[in-house]
């Protein structure tokens, strides 16, 4: 009777966490949404602007036939789950701790922004050849209130040397990349 009993707590542990994992997911899909929505807002006033250019240019203009890199148009999907869990979800992600709320990498419609990766580029550009850890970027950027703050900067950082914007010079350290 006592391994009944054990095996009954071990699936109430094990669906308890799973509920867990499932609400941790579905914050984080949403993020990924708001995020993707995001990046196809900016592909959106990008192309726009880069449309509005060659429209200056000579020898392009409205007639010219479109660039072979222009991109394919991108749909965000839209929430396939029921509306009393997606206000479930977004009431979770709206207790987030304050240390997190008030970060200036989201904006106040929920959108991501770019302003993060603005602002370290911005900083190694004013710091030219200079090694510097990420602690230090998160310092001067006011950034460096918590660990998860620091870490999303450690994040930004990495994504920029995978897009070679920027350089790693070391274990933890960092350069701007020289033209």
């Amino acid at each position: 009777m006592g391994s009944v009993t054990q095996t009954a707590r071990a699936i109430e542990s094990t669906a308890e966490s799973l509920q867990e994992e499932l609400a941790r997911l579905e914050i984080q899909k949403q993020a990924l949404e708001r995020e993707l929505a995001a990046v196809t807002a900016h592909l959106g006033s990008v192309q726009r602007a880069l449309d509005a250019l060659q429209a200056l240019m000579p020898g392009t203009g409205p007639a010219a036939a479109p660039s072979p890199r222009d991109p394919a148009p991108v749909s965000v999907p839209s929430p396939t789950k029921p509306q009393a869990a997606r206000a479930a979800a977004t009431a979770e992600a709206a207790a987030e701790s304050p240390a997190t709320a008030g970060r200036s990498d989201k904006a106040g419609d929920g959108s991501t922004t770019y302003e993060l990766t603005e602002q370290i580029l911005a900083y190694f550009a004013q710091a030219g050849d200079t090694e510097v850890r990420a602690r230090d970027v998160a310092s001067a950027l006011r950034r460096d209130t918590d660990s998860g703050s620091i870490n999303a900067v450690r994040s930004t950082l990495d994504r920029l040397v995978g897009a070679s914007r920027v350089q790693r010079a070391g274990r933890g350290l960092y350069r701007a990349v020289m033209p």
